[in-house]
């Protein structure tokens, strides 16, 4: 009696946990109205964010809209620094233009770096670094005390810094603050003149309800994501990051939500919202680098 309670014990644990664990980066599962995390495997492990560092881009965006000190018709233009930035890249000459709109919608559909920087600069009085400034500031206010930025686009730098609690956190702060913009993170492409310009997210067009967010990748942190999908109602968020390609990246938050969705009803394995996670990292702590493994060299 004793084994088969043992075993029915240890299988139930086992329909809780997502079948592919193999790989240690960090991965986060949680609802994001209450918080409530339904898996977590190293959240406060520090990782480069590459692209996803848009996503606090667009974060302060859309709180100088709201603010009155910019609209989405304001005109942006493209500086010899915004120019010089590596692909992804839109490639407009210096002095061209976009209103600031059109170029939220493709930092987060195409992640333009050049992009990033001209939103970067016009919000931040011509200085990018001004602009991070503000980042720093926004991260802190947001919680996500495991988080520096050093540039506006994700592009490498040693102290681009983030955890999977942290991207988290700023995921439902755009969720929950700014749901008015949630359509731009559900778009497939993006038409810039003549341009068509296509996600680099393929859940929005093969996972059932996906509805966002963003990718990322240098060679340092690997293949990174969070993606937000929503099922009869119920809406989860997955945060991974450090796959080796870009079907690795699918296939884990593939089972990641699925998983989430399957047991939403049991509410979450740790019992407990992404901030009453305990701590597992701490500062001091550096980021893996998975330059070698990805890229070679």
């Amino acid at each position: 009696m004793m084994l088969r309670r043992l075993a029915v014990a240890l299988l139930s644990v086992a329909l809780l946990l997502p079948p592919h664990l193999a790989h240690a980066g960090p991965a986060l599962v949680f609802e994001p109205y209450n918080g409530t995390v339904f898996y977590a495997e190293d959240p406060d492990v520090p990782w480069f964010p590459a692209s996803l560092t848009k996503l606090m881009t667009a974060y302060i965006a859309f709180s100088d809209i709201r603010a009155g000190r910019v609209t989405m018709d304001t005109m942006i233009s493209c500086s010899a620094h915004a120019q010089s930035q590596a692909p992804t890249k839109l490639g407009l000459p210096v002095g061209g233009e976009l209103t600031l709109e059109i170029a939220i919608k493709i930092i987060i559909v195409k992640s333009a770096n050049d992009v990033a920087v001209m939103v970067a600069e016009a919000l931040g009085g011509g200085s990018e670094q001004a602009f991070v400034v503000r980042m720093n500031a926004a991260a802190q206010h947001l919680g996500m005390t495991h988080t520096h930025f050093a540039n506006a686009n994700g592009l490498p730098n040693e102290d681009q810094v983030t955890t999977a609690r942290d991207l988290g956190r700023l995921a439902r702060a755009l969720i929950l603050q700014f749901p008015e913009y949630a359509d731009i993170f559900k778009l497939r492409h993006v038409k810039v003149g003549d341009k068509i310009l296509r996600t680099h997210n393929g859940l929005l067009r093969d996972f059932e309800g996906a509805d966002g967010m963003k990718t990322g990748f240098i060679c340092d942190s690997g293949f990174n994501i969070v993606a937000s999908a929503t099922r009869d109602g119920r809406r989860l968020v997955a945060v991974v990051l450090g796959e080796v390609s870009v079907p690795a990246r699918r296939d884990r938050v593939t089972d990641l939500l699925e998983n989430g969705f399957k047991r939403y009803f049991w509410k979450s394995l740790f019992g407990t919202t992404i901030d009453g996670l305990a701590m597992q990292a701490s500062l001091s702590d550096q980021p893996a680098h998975l330059r070698r493994e990805i890229c070679g060299g």
